[in-house]
């Protein structure tokens, strides 16, 4: 049995380590509530402006050069992983960092195994996992969550882009975390690049009823929307990591805040039992001495 001193110390640790958790629950729910308020600002735009890029690409096939839904034969691929920069937040990046891999070992064993996989690793734990795993870095974007803004995700959507315009890249993949509630993050797949077109009777909103009307030209629209609706989708995603980590990270820290609860329980009533024993320890020593001193 531990000594008193030990037992001290241990209950001692655990509030301390109780302490902290409680404090970074507080800090990740204040940070949830403004990371929520944001992608959910953002989604129907995303979304409405997702829609129209699909139909606009299934509507100009052929009548207007769309560089970004050239498909070409899959040589070199390129995997957008969206982690976060701190641990602390339950499986929320060891879950991504399974499902990248998995993808990449199964969809893209071929290239892997030539060398052409490469990882665009948004958030510091991505970027240290494939590291350490030998797959090429392109750029280093580990940095943005420190302040989330467009302008910093454009950079790294933009150097995604030109990659599959020049020919770098003939696959992009995003994998990100969907934020669904503080309990529950949904890992997603979704290619990037090129522009996925759809069958028509499967275009987005009815656009088969619903006629475009393009000024100042078709080819000026498709210019302009097609590149702006991939770094808004781009930036979708970095929001909705954000939001997924602050939700789990708020999770995890009630979670070990609770265990920590349990576990100072269980050291106070060791505690009281050892206590207890060395008194009752005492005492016999005390009337065993009596005894003895009476009987002389």
């Amino acid at each position: 049995m531990a000594s008193l001193k030990e037992v001290r110390s241990r209950i001692t640790s655990v509030s301390s380590t109780q302490q902290i958790t409680k404090a970074m629950k507080m800090v990740a729910a204040a940070k949830l509530r403004r990371a929520q308020d944001n992608i959910l600002r953002m989604r129907p735009y995303a979304q409405r402006l997702g829609g129209i890029l699909t139909n606009l690409s299934t509507l100009t096939e052929g009548a207007v050069d769309n560089p970004y839904a050239v498909k070409r034969e899959v040589n070199s691929v390129l995997v957008i992983v969206v982690t976060s920069d701190r641990g602390l937040a339950g499986a929320f990046n060891s879950n991504i960092i399974k499902a990248a891999s998995a993808l990449i070992n199964d969809k893209y064993s071929s290239q892997l195994a030539a060398g052409r996989v490469s990882v665009m690793a948004i958030g510091r734990k991505g970027a240290d996992a494939f590291s350490k795993r030998g797959i090429p870095l392109v750029g280093d974007y580990s940095t943005i969550f420190s302040n989330i803004s467009f302008d910093s995700v454009r950079v790294a959507a933009e150097r995604a882009m030109d990659g599959f315009l020049n020919g770098e890249f003939d696959q992009v993949e995003i994998l990100y975390n969907e934020f669904k509630n503080v309990a529950t993050q949904i890992v997603r797949t979704e290619q990037f690049l090129p522009v996925e077109e759809k069958p028509a009777d499967q275009m987005h909103d009815s656009a088969l009823v619903a006629e475009y009307t393009f000024e100042p030209s078709m080819e000026e629209i498709v210019k302009e929307l097609i590149p702006k609706s991939l770094k808004i989708q781009l930036y979708k995603a970095v929001l909705e990591s954000n939001a997924s980590e602050h939700g789990a990270r708020m999770t995890a820290m009630d979670k070990a805040t609770e265990n920590a609860g349990e576990l100072l329980k269980q050291l106070k009533l060791t505690y009281n039992r050892t206590r207890q024993a060395a008194i009752t320890k005492e005492i016999l020593e005390i009337v065993g001495g009596a005894e003895a001193l009476a009987s002389e």
